[in-house]
């Protein structure tokens, strides 16, 4: 299939990308009609194009996340970092329409063949298929065509901006900017029995205003609004005023209070970063509200993903409750989208679009049936897109590497060690973008968004050393959020492949009591992506302390920081939480150092549902300790990883895996390293896959440290020293 991709020197392609598969609980959908957003894409294609130094400028928060990933993984590795965001390509479009071709088993509401409208910058791309969760589609209604169908998800911005100003029957309101969703907000309005007063610079909008509903319009360049707001409402100010601008500035905001009544309410739609004069506004007592996207649930990932709708006794209107208002009023005639509409073009002339749309409202693009077959799914690749090279290599049985997740972790800590090393076969991921994109830069063979097709199957359940359908390969990498690797995990030893999965291993006891069961009658092997056992500090460090009899102490101190709420970490069902999804890290690396865990207390700061802060207190075997320290409370200046090994008679320090001090017959000795293992970790791994040395990191010692993680969770929960 066909999308259209953005690279950040400006470049816009349409690509051929395998097609998506549904997620869980959703649909796959075949797009018959999308909506160019005028105002955010326009924006993005003009950042995509800015030089380096006006990119800096314009994020100054993405230049301080390359300065701390510095200081933690050093500059070569920041810099690996941004060069690989800035040449991965990214998807454009978040409002389309199509018809249902496939239904996840999990999904009660939609059938194939259903008509739907479908919103999501995170889905509802410009491409010929898109894969939607369950909440962020809804059926078209019999009378509304597919072309204004694909305005749904733009016309719920304009609506959740008119329900944030609660306006009555009556209510007059000023609509500052005739955009799309200027636009569709005043024609809503109108519809809700309010009048609308709508400024706009560009005369020609002003009159597709009065088009869609607005009782009076003005243009500030020739005459003051302030003054016609006097006249029109008997000097008594506007009850509300929705903000359909970008920027920042003061003046919309400042026209905007003028302009208000007393007690007015000022709604902010869109990226407009206002500045507020607080005496006009405190002397009116004006509410300031931001409308958020297409209304509630928009970035909870519990009810977009994971289909977890709220109640309409205390949510009346969600986002999908939203979508659904949005095509009834298309349907009776209320919501008229042809005063809108400047152009409609076919996906294969898109291109050209971009650099018009500063003159353009709505752009509906059309899509044909090209590479489509009677089923809407798409046609498989052939054998001819296949390297020669790996084509002959995959026939003559050389072992192959498949990877799962192609995820900037994966591009740019794993995947780089990989490339010319071993034959890489397929590249999968949810997007088809990425692995598109993944596919040419590191010459995997093939691209898909379906793990079965590296896998086998829906389970991949086959007799050990068995002929695995779909796949030539013996060996996956998995680089999938938390959620999955258990379940991916286990389908591979199932088809008994070597595995590399980044940690954790799994999320549960019970999954890791699956994986053990499965590892008794696989042929297969699992490698845990525990990397810092792996660092060349580590191993400089072992070097002196295999020289050092006795017990040790080990103390680890994290300074993981404060975790952003809209973090993928901050989603407990995918990640685990922070424990159990970043802090086993350091439990491994305890493991590794000090050999057989036998109890553990452990507890958190205060008494959170899933903690993200630990302190744990671990004794070993051998009469070794270790106190990890993994916290979110510090401050960022701080190094992030730091710790200290006290033995008969040295002391190792360590900083970032970067500097290690090493302190013995009173001389310090200090050594500096730029690696954390990632690249030391994977030519280990390659060696084994091709049969030059064992296995780096034996299964039972990865079970070993997942245990000793699970030990700490419970000794939190329970409030009691666990024995392992």
């Amino acid at each position: 299939m066909k999308q259209l991709a953005q690279y950040q020197d400006g470049r816009l392609e349409l690509q051929e990308v395998p097609a998506p598969v549904p997620p869980p609980g959703g649909i796959l959908v075949r797009t018959t009609c999308s909506v160019i957003s005028p105002g955010t894409e326009r924006m993005k294609v003009e950042q995509a194009r800015m030089s380096l130094l006006q990119k800096a400028k314009a994020r100054p928060d993405q230049v301080k996340k390359v300065i701390d990933t510095a200081k933690t993984l050093g500059w070569k590795a920041a810099l690996e970092k941004v060069r690989n965001r800035l040449e991965s390509p990214t998807p454009l479009g978040y409002s389309a329409a199509g018809f249902v071709v496939a239904v996840d088993e999990l999904n009660s509401r939609f059938r194939v063949g259903d008509r739907v409208a479908c919103g999501g910058a995170e889905c509802a791309f410009h491409a010929e298929m898109i894969a939607v969760p369950d909440l962020l589609a809804a059926l078209v209604p019999e009378g509304v065509e597919d072309w204004q169908a694909a305005y749904t998800t733009l016309a719920s911005i304009s609506l959740q901006a008119v329900r944030q100003a609660e306006v009555r029957l009556g209510d007059r309101v000023l609509v500052m900017g005739q955009g799309l969703v200027g636009l569709l907000a005043t024609s809503l309005l109108k519809a809700s029995g309010a009048r609308v007063l709508a400024v706009d610079f560009v005369s020609s909008r002003l009159q597709t205003s009065l088009a869609m509903g607005a009782e009076r319009v003005v243009n500030p360049a020739e005459t003051k609004v302030e003054d016609v707001v006097r006249e029109w409402t008997n000097g008594q100010g506007v009850d509300a005023v929705i903000i359909c601008v970008g920027g920042k500035s003061s003046g919309p905001a400042d026209q905007a209070i003028a302009c208000l009544r007393d007690r007015g309410v000022m709604v902010i739609t869109g990226i407009y970063d206002a500045e507020l004069s607080w005496k006009t506004a405190y002397m009116k007592d004006i509410q300031v509200r931001y409308s958020r996207s297409y209304g509630p649930g928009r970035y909870d990932p519990q009810y977009e993903w994971g289909g977890k709708d709220y109640p309409i006794g205390y949510v009346r209107w969600t986002e999908n409750r939203n979508f659904e208002a949005c095509l009834e009023l298309m349907r009776t005639g209320q919501l008229d989208l042809m005063p809108v509409t400047t152009r409609r073009v076919g996906f294969e002339g898109v291109l050209d679009v971009y650099d018009k749309l500063e003159s353009e409202l709505g752009v509906v693009i059309e899509y044909c049936s090209s590479g489509f077959s009677r089923s809407g799914e798409v046609e498989p690749a052939a054998e001819s897109q296949i390297p020669d090279r790996l084509k002959a290599e995959l026939r003559n049985g050389v072992e192959t590497l498949d990877a799962i997740g192609a995820g900037n972790f994966a591009r740019t800590m794993l995947l780089p060690h990989l490339k010319g090393k071993i034959a890489l076969g397929t590249i999968v991921n949810a997007t088809g973008l990425s692995a598109r994109h993944v596919k040419e830069k590191f010459g995997f063979a093939t691209a898909e968004t379906d793990a079965a097709k590296v896998l086998g199957g829906e389970t991949g359940c086959q007799p050990v050393g068995s002929e695995q359908a779909g796949s030539l390969s013996h060996a996956v990498m998995i680089g999938t959020r938390h959620h999955l690797h258990a379940p991916l995990v286990l389908r591979a030893l199932q088809g008994g492949k070597h595995t590399f999965v980044e940690k954790p291993l799994c999320l549960t006891r019970e999954e890791l009591a699956q994986i053990d069961e499965a590892m008794t009658s696989s042929s297969g092997s699992v490698m845990v992506g525990f990397n810092r056992r792996f660092a060349p500090a580590t191993t400089a460090m072992m070097q002196t302390l295999q020289n050092i009899p006795g017990p040790k102490t080990l103390a680890f101190h994290v300074n993981a920081g404060a975790l952003a709420p809209d973090h993928w970490y901050a989603n407990v069902d995918e990640s685990g939480g922070r424990v159990l999804g970043e802090a086993c890290h350091f439990f491994d690396f305890a493991c590794h150092v000090l050999g057989r865990p036998v109890k553990v207390k452990a507890q958190t700061v205060g008494r959170p549902a899933v903690p993200d802060s630990v302190t744990a207190q671990i004794e070993f075997a051998d009469g070794s300790s270790a106190q990890v320290i993994y916290s979110a409370e510090g401050d960022s200046a701080f190094p992030k990883e730091s710790f200290r090994v006290f033995g008969n008679g040295v002391v190792v320090e360590c900083e970032n895996f970067m500097k290690l001090s090493i302190f013995q017959k009173r001389k310090p000795t200090v050594k500096k390293f730029a690696s954390k293992g990632h690249a030391e970790e994977m030519a280990a791994w390659l060696a084994y896959l091709k049969g030059e040395a064992k296995h780096p990191l034996p299964y039972e010692q990865a079970r070993q440290s997942m245990r000793l993680t699970f030990a700490v969770l419970e000794s939190i929960r329970e409030g009691r020293e666990v024995n392992l």
